[in-house]
């Protein structure tokens, strides 16, 4: 047992690679490659490295494609690795959606986190909880960081919505092994204290001079179709209200801001509107992607493994071979 030590390569290549945000795969991919003796600039669009693992996830920024071309990298380096995560956040176009007050967890969550750091916020953006009726709606990790920090900030009331049925005490080995096993999970955030309620889909929200006040919403049913297909269909006569000063949208995201860089680059993207990169070569020459950008929202561990993955794909495409693992 020990510390770990730096491993400095003997050898530079002198080949030059910028890689595109600083979260898991990003940082993962950097130090691979610079063990592979490439010169290594990684650019971050926040004040502090990290991405998702120091700002999405609780206790702002040079923008590539905004203040600096995606272009201007290319020009200045050999090859190009995409590592900005998959931060479009799945929205909930319902009436009422425009309200003050309705704010996605990824606004929340990071500006919770930047207070903690010591950054400023202004007053008018702050996104507070003291006080008011939250509701959280999605069930999964994220939304349990948003039932914590709410109840931290004073909330007079936390409550979690999910759109799925609630998932049994115990899980069915036998059907379930070897994936991930659906049962119900309580994390320290929920056990704190807020009400969980399953099955309930948000229709509207309903607001006074411009603020959100109340949601209207009603319990759904889950069947199968003749395909096997799990279907969900409202239950007749089960709307009902909820008091909401403060809603905040943690349902996951759907793929990687296209605005910016992406679009810039013209790289193509797949059917989930994810970074197309087989073997993580995007269709642009000199560019690679790697993490949830390539994959989709994903775990830190697979952000890890890509990153490392890529290193070796930019090795090979710069050098024509690769020590690096696999």
């Amino acid at each position: 047992m020990g510390f770990a030590t730096a491993k400095p390569t003997l050898a530079r290549s002198g080949k030059k690679v910028a890689i595109v945000g600083s979260g898991p795969a990003g940082l993962a991919c950097a130090q691979q490659l610079a063990r592979a003796g490439h010169d290594v600039v990684v650019y971050e669009k926040n004040n502090r490295i990290g991405g998702l693992l120091r700002y999405g996830i609780p206790n702002f920024k040079s923008h590539i494609g905004v203040d600096r071309s995606a272009k201007q990298l290319l020009d200045k380096f050999d090859a190009m690795v995409l590592a900005g995560g998959s931060e479009k956040s799945r929205d909930l176009p319902v009436p009422g959606r425009e309200l003050k007050g309705i704010h996605f967890a990824m606004e929340f969550l990071p500006q919770q986190t930047q207070i903690v750091l010591g950054d400023e916020i202004a007053p008018e953006k702050r996104i507070s909880a003291k006080g008011k009726h939250v509701v959280v709606i999605g069930g999964g990790d994220t939304g349990s960081d948003c039932i914590g920090t709410s109840i931290r900030q004073g909330a007079l009331s936390v409550t979690q919505l999910e759109i799925l049925p609630k998932p049994p005490e115990k899980e069915n080995k036998d059907l379930t092994w070897p994936n991930w096993p659906n049962k119900l999970r309580t994390s320290s955030s929920q056990e704190e204290g807020c009400q969980r309620d399953w099955s309930v889909s948000t229709t509207s929200f309903e607001g006074e001079n411009g603020q959100v006040k109340k949601m209207h919403l009603v319990r759904v049913d889950w069947q199968k179709d003749e395909n096997g297909r799990w279907q969900m269909s409202e239950i007749p006569g089960s709307e009902f209200e909820l008091k909401a000063d403060l809603v905040l949208l943690a349902m996951g995201f759907v793929h990687p801001v296209h605005e910016g860089m992406l679009e810039e680059l013209g790289v193509a993207l797949d059917g989930r509107k994810n970074v197309q990169a087989d073997n993580y070569q995007t269709s642009i020459d000199k560019v690679f992607a790697a993490g949830d950008m390539r994959r989709g929202q994903s775990l830190v561990v697979w952000a890890i493994r890509e990153g490392r993955q890529a290193a070796r794909a930019v090795d090979e495409y710069l050098m024509g071979y690769s020590e690096l693992p696999r």
